[in-house]
């Protein structure tokens, strides 16, 4: 996981700030998918980033995650700017890591 993250930081860092948000717009963001492969070694090899990734839940385990996903995603891009709503689960730690700030 340490060497995806390196990865996934490269990437952004490669584009630079202002290509990331060109019209410096306040209150934006973006979902990207990255596709790694593992190699016979262990070692991470980035195939592509996607701008669109694919949402859905061909799977248990995607159905279990895409919500959660979700929620955890616009609890931490919108809830600060909005009202955030109450949900079942909303004390629950989110999915996910900050690897570069």
């Amino acid at each position: 996981m340490p060497r995806l993250n390196d990865i996934v930081i490269d990437t952004f860092l490669s584009q630079g700030p202002a290509n990331m948000n060109p019209n410096n717009r306040k209150h934006v963001f973006e979902l990207f998918g990255f596709d790694f492969m593992i190699d016979e070694d262990f070692r991470s090899w980035l195939i592509e980033v996607n701008t669109n990734p694919y949402l859905g839940t061909p799977n248990a385990y995607m159905e279990e995650l895409m919500p959660r996903m979700m929620d955890d995603m616009f609890r931490i891009v919108v809830d600060p700017i909005l009202e955030p709503r109450l949900l079942p689960d909303a004390e629950r730690e989110n999915g996910f890591d900050l690897i570069y700030r």
